[in-house]
């Protein structure tokens, strides 16, 4: 039996960190970044079953989400003044990254690729799969801002500018929904969001 890289690769998500060129109090992977862009992704498919008559399947666009940054590991994190200074570099930057996404569906065994195609292959989304995921991912991006000014790091005041404009262009109910009953509790301390929970 043939030995994969898929999994060794995978791991080492953990090892690129995200806003290269900010100054963090705190320091992001895209590994991490990754699972609370699966589980914000996650609750907007469920909010959009539930409260707006959506249909979708909340566990697969978790698990979409999971592996959204996957090429990220063959490709790095380029940051996003650079990834979108223009339209050529974007549209090239799509195409390194198609072309990394087939080469880690390339490294698994061949009879386990259709599993892990439907998750990495963008093409196999639909429309609202995608749109949810990058929802997330904007959401994300959002809170990783809330969290650094939070803490007096006004290096991320006009990311947070930035995204909010991404946020409203990507508005949806279902993250209107999220912004306004999840996102508040964001900019408060450990003590303000235990108090009413206590153990």
């Amino acid at each position: 039996m043939n030995q994969s890289h898929f999994f060794a690769h995978l791991s080492r998500l953990k090892l690129i960190n995200r806003w290269p060129l900010m100054r963090n109090v705190r320091t992001e992977n895209v590994s991490e970044h990754s699972l609370q862009v699966a589980m914000v992704a996650h609750a907007l498919a469920i909010i959009k079953n539930q409260k707006f008559n959506g249909n979708l399947n909340a566990e697969r666009v978790a698990m979409m989400a999971l592996y959204h940054d996957a090429s990220e590991v063959l490709t790095g994190d380029l940051p996003t003044p650079v990834k979108y200074y223009n339209a050529q570099i974007a549209h090239e930057y799509k195409k390194i990254e198609k072309i990394a996404r087939q080469k880690l569906i390339e490294m698994l065994p061949a009879e386990l690729r259709d599993a892990w195609r439907p998750l990495l292959d963008e093409q196999q989304h639909s429309e609202q799969e995608t749109a949810l995921v990058k929802q997330a991912d904007a959401l994300c991006a959002y809170l990783k801002c809330l969290e650094e000014l939070s803490a007096g790091n006004h290096e991320f005041s006009l990311a947070k500018t930035r995204l909010e404009k991404t946020l409203s262009q990507r508005r949806s109910p279902e993250m209107d929904y999220f912004i306004e009953v999840f996102v508040p509790s964001f900019n408060l301390s450990l003590d303000e969001i235990s108090q009413d929970t206590p153990l």
